[in-house]
């Protein structure tokens, strides 16, 4: 199985689901290959956001040597599932779909705790703290049951 977590900038919050589902599948030997991409061009080659990576780093989850990289089309082609944060991208990533199967591979990430009801991961860009430790908690669950679900064949 091959996974790309997306946002907007992949500073925030795709990082951080793309560490917490590193962590989860390596302990769990799972054969995945996890990534992250944003749709956004707006801070590629940089690291993840610093509150993120110190949210993370709290939580025992290092996303410090991750690299902001855009969403491409050949990510249709290296990837199994594209999980979306919000609508924006998942608009976004749907405008470079070719196919009908790229547009089956893009989920909302949320979908695995709240099912078809394309629920947002809020950006905690502009918020406080407490929002990026809300952000990654939801990314921790939704995380738990994308595998649950993955592994059950959902």
């Amino acid at each position: 199985m091959r996974i790309l977590m997306v946002c907007l900038g992949n500073i925030c919050r795709s990082p951080v689901a793309d560490g917490i589902l590193r962590s989860k599948v390596s302990e769990k030997q799972l054969p995945w290959v996890v990534d992250s991409a944003g749709t956004a061009a707006y801070h590629i080659g940089n690291p993840p956001d610093a509150r993120m990576i110190q949210t993370a780093k709290a939580k025992g989850i290092d996303i410090s040597e991750l690299r902001a990289r855009q969403f491409t089309a050949q990510d249709f082609v290296d990837f199994d599932r594209i999980y979306v944060m919000d609508q924006s991208n998942y608009t976004n990533v749907l405008r470079l779909a070719n196919t009908n199967a790229d547009r089956a591979k893009v989920y909302f990430l949320l979908d695995h705790l709240y099912p078809s009801k394309q629920m947002e991961v809020p950006d905690p860009y502009y918020g406080s703290q407490s929002d990026f430790n809300a952000v990654f908690t939801l990314v921790e669950q939704a995380t738990e049951a994308l595998i649950t679900d993955v592994t059950n064949d959902k």
